[in-house]
C-alpha cells in the first residue's frame, strides 16, 4: 500500500495564535480519524509565521489521483482551521515494494509490468517492460532513476 505525505500551509496569512493553531490540530486529527488519515506531530504553534504546514499522511492502495489528494486535504483543514489553506508538496512514503514501483509509473503517466527477482548478492531485481510507444515523451533515465530511488533495487528496463 503506497502511503501519500500531503503537506498543506494552514495558516497562510500567519494570523492564527498558538491556542488557535492547537484547536485546529485538534479538530484535523479528529476528522482524520474519520477518513483514515493521520496527522503528523509538527508542532505547529512553535513554528513560525510562513511555515505552519500540516503534513497528513494518507494510504492509498491505488496510485490515487494527486489532485483528488490535495482537494481533500484542503477541504480537511479549511474545516479544522477555519482559514483558506494552500497546498504545498505531495510525497509519497517509499516503502521499495512492487506498489511504490507502479506508483513511480502512474507518476510518469505509465503502465508496465514488474518482476522481482533475487540477485546473486542477496539484493532484489526489479525488471519493468513498459511500452516502446510510452517511453518516446520520458527518458529512460529518469524513469530508471526515480524506480530505482523508490525501491533501493537494481532496476532493469525492457522496451517491447
Amino acid at each position: 500500500m503506497r502511503t501519500a505525505v500531503v503537506r498543506v500551509d494552514v495558516d497562510p496569512s500567519g494570523e492564527l495564535t498558538a491556542g488557535q493553531l492547537t484547536e485546529g490540530v485538534t479538530a484535523l486529527r479528529a476528522l482524520g480519524d474519520h477518513g483514515g488519515v493521520v496527522v503528523v506531530d509538527n508542532n505547529l504553534p512553535d513554528m513560525p509565521r510562513g511555515r505552519r504546514e500540516a503534513e497528513l499522511l494518507v494510504d492509498n492502495p491505488q496510485a490515487a489521483d494527486v489532485e483528488e489528494l490535495k482537494g481533500a486535504a484542503i477541504a480537511m483543514c479549511a474545516k479544522a482551521f477555519g482559514t483558506d489553506p494552500v497546498i504545498g508538496v505531495v510525497t509519497f512514503v517509499s516503502r521499495g515494494t512492487d506498489e511504490d514501483a507502479h506508483g513511480v509509473l502512474a507518476g510518469f503517466g505509465l503502465h508496465g509490468e514488474i518482476a522481482r527477482t533475487a540477485g546473486d548478492d542477496g539484493y532484489d531485481i526489479i525488471h519493468v517492460t513498459l511500452r516502446k510507444e510510452d517511453m518516446t515523451r520520458i527518458p529512460e533515465s529518469r524513469v530508471h532513476t526515480a524506480l530505482e530511488a523508490s525501491t533501493n533495487c537494481e532496476i532493469h528496463l525492457r522496451m517491447v
